[in-house]
């Protein structure tokens, strides 16, 4: 019985992998260590590092690269350099190099440093963007329409953010249709693609497909991207269900767990 449980399961895994090896010809990576993977890290890191590590970003062939964060330095000192960064980094032909905006400010200090692309990130609920942002979700998108606007005006790429998509640190769980409200008046914007971000890590496989099956109707899963972190040990299984679906540009965050030398150590990947 337990050789044909392990047999039933290693078929199907193949049977599902070949199903999505077939189904999506091209995965296209969003790497965001530079900002997302950085922002968070307690002592400040050098300018000279953080330019050095999207360097080798660019090297290793990733074509999408975000690289800094406008927002206050008072909130996040660790992207305080970003217009340091953004000018000294040496662009590569053919590589996207976008930055974070929080507002109109953020955004005319961005444009100083030869930007092509923005992104905007309302929250998916209110707790977390009372916490994140100081404002409703209401007051949010409002606020990003403006920011989207004059962008699009000054003929920059926006792409969209939601964060917490099926879960929050101080709301619990979030309801599917109202992620699928805010994505599609993030199109409505203007945003050529939006990503849909477990911020905290909680997601399943189940409540990654009931997010999907909300969000694919107001919008084509090839306009879709997925943002997974690994903190419980579900990202690669979240990256397969949203796979299901065609998803075509997932990122994900993992702490890997693995044993070298015998003993177990964590290593945080970016």
């Amino acid at each position: 019985m337990r050789f044909f449980k392990k047999s039933l399961l290693k078929y199907s895994t193949i049977s599902t992998s070949r199903k999505i090896s077939q189904a999506v010809p091209d995965i296209r990576i969003y790497e965001v260590g530079p900002r997302d993977g950085l922002q968070n890290e307690s002592k400040f890191v050098p300018t000279d590092i953080k330019v050095e590590l999207i360097h080798k970003l660019s090297e290793a062939g990733i074509k999408d690269i975000e690289c800094a964060s406008f927002v206050s330095p008072k909130w996040v000192k660790q992207m305080s350099d970003g217009t340091e960064v953004m000018k000294t980094i040496k662009r590569v032909p053919g590589v996207n190099y976008p930055v974070l905006i929080p507002n109109l400010k953020g955004y005319e200090a961005a444009k100083q440093c030869n930007i092509e692309e923005i992104a905007i990130f309302p929250a998916g609920s209110e707790g977390f963007s009372q916490k994140n942002l100081n404002c409703s979700i209401e007051e949010g998108l409002k606020r990003f329409k403006l920011v989207a606007d004059q962008a699009i005006k000054d003929g920059m790429r926006v792409r969209g953010y939601v964060s917490c998509v099926v879960g929050c640190p101080y709301d619990g769980p979030i309801n599917p249709k109202g992620i699928a409200k805010i994505t599609e008046e993030l199109f409505t914007m203007g945003c050529y693609e939006v990503s849909l971000g477990d911020t905290i890590g909680v997601g399943t496989a189940g409540s990654v497909k009931k997010l999907m099956n909300e969000v694919i109707k107001v919008a084509t899963p090839d306009k879709i991207a997925l943002h997974f972190h690994d903190t419980y040990g579900q990202g690669l299984s979240n990256l397969l269900a949203g796979l299901e679906f065609l998803i075509q540009q997932p990122t994900l965050i993992p702490n890997v767990r693995m044993f070298m030398n015998g003993k177990l150590r964590t290593i945080r990947m970016l």
